[in-house]
């Protein structure tokens, strides 16, 4: 037997692409299958992005390129920001990577350790925990409150702060709930961490410009954050660029060095022609982008009221992301049966809210990045299924 160090043991995974490997078995099986659990958008990347890669490789951009990415990237990735948010960002803080996974596994991974603890969103994506853990720090939940639209309390967080917590991670919008924090619970918040100088802070803001209510904040938009904040962004969700696998930081100028390291050590650099496609997107037309968003917005505004009106289902709107969230404990069954049994026997795919955390237990998250005429046959599918279980749902008190 060979012998592994321990902490791989505490490393967890992402339930999304488990549920994706059994929804295609089945498939390969013959059955019909409507996917709801992945969490990725269903259109092509746009076809000016498409071509500024080919174009990249006809041109000879096949070699290593600087670890942190190539400057006309990292100074678009600085246009865009100060676009988008008003925000003067210095291209030399700016970190290219494959993938927004990687600025949050340098981010924990450069600030946990035994006896540390980091803070972080519950229900929220798996993969925070999981790399808490794993660096060896204490993973310590942040509930987000379906009172709130999966919200946060700002005093609740502040309270969780002792002498041990290294780092705060937020993120908004959010997967799996599509949650996002207004202002006033980001300036509570903003306010009360100055008596925290030394915590530093994760934004994950992959979903920023996923918003349908109201405009999404920013936490770059804090100067007093300037010093201690880490921003997580990329081009996976907004531009339909999840397989070209493309991300990046914004990392404080003392922390650069660091993140720039680990990059070294970890991945060299990113792909040459990703990055030259990933100009393109961002100094490109918005259209595509916009009429993406207004795809997601319209499913939302189909599948929030069409799963409230499930038996035992109720949802609360999403504010951002294309993910709806709704508790499922009325209907008499826990989260991860409900979301076997809709596989297994309606051929509906979902991912159970117990794999977001702790606080996801009674919930199922619901990706409506699939078309409207699927997302139909999917709650048509649930209700026809939810009807057939009546007499079970009796014996269990629903």
């Amino acid at each position: 037997m060979l012998t592994l160090s321990g902490r791989m043991s505490r490393l967890g995974t992402e339930t999304a692409f488990e549920v994706l490997a059994r929804a295609s078995a089945l498939q390969r099986d013959g059955r019909s299958i409507i996917n709801l659990g992945i969490g990725q958008p269903d259109f092509p990347t746009p076809e000016h992005i498409v071509e500024a890669g080919r174009k990249a490789l006809a041109d000879g951009h096949h070699g290593y390129t600087p670890a942190n990415g190539i400057l006309p990237l990292r100074e678009a990735v600085a246009a865009d920001l100060h676009r988008r948010h008003g925000v003067a960002i210095a291209p030399e803080r700016v970190l290219v990577v494959p993938g927004g996974k990687v600025t949050m596994f340098f981010a924990v991974m450069m600030f946990g350790e035994e006896g540390a603890e980091v803070i972080y969103p519950n229900p929220g994506f798996p993969i925070y925990e999981s790399v808490i853990r794993f660096s060896g720090a204490a993973p310590v939940p942040m509930a987000l409150h379906e009172s709130k639209g999966f919200s946060f309390s700002a005093a609740e967080v502040l309270a969780l702060i002792t002498p041990r917590t290294r780092l705060l991670i937020l993120n908004s919008p959010a997967n799996p709930t599509g949650g996002v924090v207004p202002k006033s619970a980001v300036d509570q918040l903003v306010a009360g961490l100055a008596r925290h100088p030394r915590v530093a802070i994760l934004s994950d803001e992959i979903y920023g410009e996923m918003v349908y209510d109201g405009a999404h904040v920013s936490l770059t938009s804090y100067p007093e954050l300037a010093d201690r904040l880490i921003l997580l962004d990329g081009w996976s969700k907004t531009y339909a660029m999840t397989g070209w696998r493309l991300g990046y930081g914004v990392w404080p100028k003392e922390l650069f060095p660091h993140a720039e390291r680990l990059a070294i050590n970890c991945h060299s650099c990113v792909n040459a022609a990703a990055q030259h496609a990933g100009i393109a997107a961002l100094t490109g037309p918005r259209e595509p982008v916009a009429r993406m968003v207004a795809a997601f917005a319209e499913r939302r505004a189909y599948i929030v009221p069409a799963l409230n009106a499930l038996p035992g289902f109720r949802c609360a709107n999403p504010g951002g992301a294309f993910y709806a969230f709704p508790n499922i404990g009325d209907t008499g069954f826990d989260s991860r049966a409900l979301q076997s049994r809709l596989l297994d026997e309606a051929g509906i795919a979902t991912v159970s809210g117990t794999s977001f955390g702790a606080f996801g237990d009674g919930y199922l998250r619901f990706s409506y990045a699939a078309g409207l005429e699927a997302l139909k046959e999917a709650v048509g599918r649930i209700g026809d299924w939810l009807e057939r279980q009546r007499p079970e749902r009796a014996r269990l008190g629903s």
